[in-house]
């Protein structure tokens, strides 16, 4: 089914008990969430996601593959997704590995609506956030492909603190084509200054070290 452009945030449930799976989608619609509900883990395997801000309210005892196994599985797959586990059996050593593992938060039935709804807020804000540094990401990669090689190398000497004599010495160039060079890149990666062109290359992990 195509994606409509407005994006609308959205929880998965994962829980086998399907009177919880209901009761949450109850909880999350009168807040106005777009919820889905699945009875286990691989069933959500198959689901192709939204482009939207999205998290996950999972049991940690679901059949088959249980919710902390479930967990290790979707950061094999490289699934960056905000996770909130819920459960009626859990314990303090269970609920450090789902923490140090990236949970958001991890409940015990019976818990308050309202503490779900606050960790499905802070989930959900944190997916917003993942994702809006992915596309600034991606457009600052594309900037940064539209360079020439002897740009690109410009932009990792500049960025690593080399002054325009040390960059020409470094190249085999002249001072002046160094400064050429460094103008071109600031105007090609819509850099306002040099801080701007570190952060750049910091993001894109391109910036050379010096000794």
């Amino acid at each position: 089914m195509k994606e409509t452009g407005q994006a609308q945030r959205v929880v998965y449930v994962i829980d086998d008990d399907a009177l919880m799976r209901e009761a949450l989608k109850s909880l999350f619609a009168s807040v106005g969430l777009h919820v889905e509900a699945f009875g286990s883990a691989p069933e959500f395997f198959g689901k192709k996601l939204p482009d939207a801000a999205i998290c996950l309210v999972v049991d940690v005892r679901l059949p088959g593959l249980s919710g902390l196994d479930f967990q290790a599985e979707l950061t094999k797959a490289n699934i960056d997704v905000p996770i909130i586990f819920i459960t009626g059996h859990g314990d303090i050593a269970m609920t450090v590995k789902a923490m140090k593992a990236g949970a958001v938060e991890f409940l015990t039935k019976p818990f308050r609506d309202q503490d779900l709804l606050d960790a499905a807020k802070l989930a959900l804000e944190k997916d917003e956030a993942r994702r809006k540094s992915q596309k600034t990401t991606s457009i600052v990669r594309s900037l940064f492909e539209s360079l020439t090689p002897r740009e690109q190398e410009v932009i990792r000497l500049v960025t690593a603190g080399l002054m325009n004599k040390q960059i020409a010495a470094e190249i085999g160039v002249s001072e002046i084509t160094v400064k050429v060079h460094r103008g071109n890149v600031m105007r090609k990666m819509q850099a306002n200054s040099l801080a701007d062109l570190v952060r750049m290359a910091d993001m894109l992990g391109i910036r050379r070290t010096t000794a």
